[in-house]
C-alpha cells in the first residue's frame, strides 16, 4: 500500500490463506490482484476487540476466552474490508472479494505469521493492523500478491 505522498509502500508480516491464492467463492483462498480499501470497522476499540460480522461482541480476546471458544476464527482489533477491481477475476459473480468477506484483520498474537492460516483474509498482528487502519482510508488501492 502506498499511503501517502511518499510512495513508500508499507509491509507487515501477515498470514493468508492455508488453501494458497484464489478467487472463487468459497474457495477459502487468499484473493489475488488489484484491490481497494471499500470500508474499515473498529476504530477507537480497544487492540483484541472480538468482531462476528463486522460488529464488536463487547468481547476482548484472551486465552480463557480461546479456551472457551475454541472453534471460532477469531477477527480482532481492525477490519479493512477490501472489494476487488478486476471484473472476472476479483470482482463479479464467483469471484468477488467484496461479498466474500475478505478482510485484512487482526488475529491472536499467538497465531504464527508467514504461515498460511486463514480461511481467505489477510491476519495480521493486532498492533500492526491498528497501525495500517490509522494510514489508510477507504478508496486506497491494495494490491495482493
Amino acid at each position: 500500500m502506498f499511503p501517502d505522498d511518499t510512495s513508500t509502500p508499507l509491509y507487515y508480516p501477515v498470514s493468508t490463506a492455508l488453501n494458497g491464492p484464489g478467487e472463487r467463492q468459497s474457495s477459502g483462498c487468499t484473493p489475488t490482484g488489484r484491490h481497494y480499501v471499500r470500508a474499515m470497522v473498529g476504530g477507537g476499540l480497544p487492540l483484541n476487540t472480538v468482531f462476528i460480522a463486522r460488529r464488536p461482541t463487547g468481547e476482548v480476546y484472551s486465552e480463557r476466552l480461546a479456551h472457551q471458544f475454541p472453534e471460532r476464527d477469531w477477527i480482532l482489533s481492525r477490519i479493512i474490508w477490501l472489494c476487488g477491481l478486476e471484473l472476472g477475476k476479483n470482482r463479479g459473480s464467483g469471484v468477488d472479494s467484496f461479498r466474500r468477506f475478505i478482510y485484512i484483520h487482526g488475529t491472536p498474537d499467538t497465531e504464527p505469521m508467514g504461515v498460511p492460516r486463514s480461511h481467505g483474509c489477510i491476519r495480521m498482528r493486532n498492533t500492526d493492523v491498528a497501525e495500517l487502519y490509522d494510514r489508510v482510508w477507504p478508496g486506497i488501492p491494495v494490491t495482493i500478491r
